[in-house]
C-alpha cells in the first residue's frame, strides 16, 4: 500500500526537524566521530518511531504492537521536548550572542542541557500522567439554588483515551476512586475511547462498576467519531451509562427539579449529521420551573450556544489543559478556555484537564484530574 501524501508531507517536516536538532546541538558537544555517529543514529531511530506512535491506535494487535506503540508514544513526548528545548536554546544564545559571554564551554553546556532536560521533562511528565488523577474539588454558586439541592454533586471524569497505552487496570482505578466521592451523578464528557469497541470494549467494562444515586451519564466526543460512535454508543449502554445526544434528564429532590443535558460533540455532524450538537434542542420540553439546568458537552466552544439557551452550568473537557507545555499556548487559538471555572454571560463553564491522556504518556504542568463539582447557593 502505497503512504498518502499527507504522511509523507508528515514525514519529511520530521526529518527536516530532526536535522535541526542535529545541526544545532551535535557540532558543539563535540563528541568525537564515535559519539556522533551513536546520537544521529538516536536521532534516525526517532524519525523512525514518532509515526509509529502517531499510528498506533491503528496498529493491528501482534505480539509486538502494544510495545510497539509504547516505544512509539514515548518517543513522541521525548521528540517533542527535545525539539522545543533545542528552540529555546538557540533563543538564548541569539539574545546572549551580542554581549560576548558565549564561549565554547557555555555552547557545549548548553547543547548537552538540551537531551537531558528533555529527558528529564519527559520521564516526570510519564509519572505525571500513569498515576491515578488526584481528585479536584469545586464549588459553583448558583443563584436561587433551592435548599434541597444545596450541595448536591457531581463527578466528571473527562478525556481518559482507552487506547495504546491506557488498558483495563488505568481505568479500573479511577473507577474505584470516582465511586468512593459519594457523588449524586457521574459524567463522562466524552473522548473516552481511542479505538474499536471490537478492539477495547475488554478495557472499558470497568465502567460498568460506576455507581451513583442519579445516574452515570456520557456525551460523545470528536474521539469517538474517530472510533465508531454508533457502536460505542450502543456499548455503553450496554454497561449501564446514560448516553446523552441532545437530550436531558430531570432528577428531584423533594419540590426542587434540576436538569441534566448533554450534547453530542461539536463537530459530530461532519460525521453523522444527525448526531449535530444542539443545546437549545437537547433542553426541549423540560419544564418551566426547573431549578437548575447541567449541560455536558465535550468542547467548551459549546459555550455560547448553552448560555444563551439559559443553562446554569456547563461541564466540558477536550483540552486536557494543554497536557504538557508548549501545546497549553495554542489551546486558546481553538476554544475560549483551557482549564478551571470560567463565566460565559448568566453560566458558568467548567473545562476538565482530563483523566486520562492523548497520544504521549507525559503531562507536565496539566495535571490530570477527577473533578467533584458542588453545587452552593451563590
Amino acid at each position: 500500500m502505497r503512504p498518502s501524501p499527507s504522511f509523507l508531507i508528515l514525514l519529511s517536516l520530521l526529518v527536516l526537524l530532526q536535522v535541526y536538532i542535529g545541526m544545532r546541538v551535535l557540532p558543539d558537544l563535540a563528541l568525537g566521530t564515535p559519539g556522533t555517529t551513536l546520537a544521529i543514529l538516536g536521532l534516525a531511530l526517532l524519525t523512525v518511531l514518532v509515526p509509529v506512535g502517531l499510528m498506533s491506535a491503528s496498529l493491528r494487535r501482534r505480539r509486538w504492537s502494544e510495545l510497539l506503540s509504547w516505544a512509539g508514544l514515548l518517543a513522541m513526548g521525548f521528540f517533542s521536548s527535545l525539539l522545543v528545548t533545542t528552540l529555546l536554546r538557540d533563543l538564548v544564545l541569539l539574545v546572549l550572542m551580542p554581549f560576548g559571554v558565549v564561549g565554547p564551554a557555555a555552547l557545549r553546556a548548553s547543547a548537552a542541557a538540551v537531551p537531558l532536560v528533555a529527558l528529564a521533562v519527559s520521564l516526570i511528565g510519564l509519572v505525571n500522567a500513569r498515576r491515578v488523577a488526584r481528585v479536584v474539588k469545586v464549588e459553583v454558586p448558583i443563584a436561587n439554588l433551592p435548599a434541597e439541592l444545596h450541595g448536591y454533586a457531581i463527578a466528571q471524569i473527562s478525556d481518559i483515551h482507552v487506547g495504546p497505552t491506557i488498558k483495563r487496570p488505568f481505568l479500573n482505578a479511577i473507577v474505584n476512586k470516582v465511586n468512593t466521592l459519594g457523588a449524586d451523578a457521574i459524567a463522562i464528557t466524552g473522548d473516552l475511547v481511542d479505538g474499536s469497541v471490537h478492539r477495547l470494549a475488554p478495557h472499558t467494562q470497568p465502567l460498568a462498576r460506576l455507581a451513583a444515586r442519579d445516574g452515570v451519564f456520557f456525551v460523545t466526543g470528536n474521539h469517538e467519531y474517530y472510533s465508531g460512535a454508533e457502536e460505542w454508543i450502543a456499548e455503553l449502554k450496554r454497561l449501564g451509562l446514560t448516553v446523552l445526544l441532545n437530550q436531558h434528564v430531570l432528577r428531584r429532590r423533594g419540590q426542587a427539579q434540576l436538569m441534566i443535558a448533554g450534547v453530542a460533540d461539536y463537530t459530530a455532524h461532519l460525521f453523522n449529521p444527525a448526531h449535530r450538537s444542539d443545546p437549545r434542542a437537547a433542553a426541549a420540553g423540560a419544564p418551566p420551573d426547573v431549578a437548575v439546568r447541567v449541560l455536558l458537552a465535550h468542547q467548551p466552544r459549546s459555550a455560547q450556544a448553552a448560555a444563551e439557551a439559559g443553562y446554569h452550568l456547563q461541564l466540558s473537557g477536550h483540552t486536557h489543559g494543554g497536557q504538557f507545555f508548549p501545546w497549553n499556548l495554542f489551546v486558546p487559538l481553538q476554544q475560549p478556555f483551557v482549564a478551571g471555572l470560567k463565566r460565559v454571560r448568566e453560566m458558568w463553564v467548567y473545562t476538565s484537564r482530563g483523566t486520562g491522556y492523548w497520544g504521549p504518556p507525559k503531562r507536565f504542568g496539566a495535571p490530570s484530574e477527577i473533578t467533584l463539582l458542588r453545587l452552593v447557593p451563590a
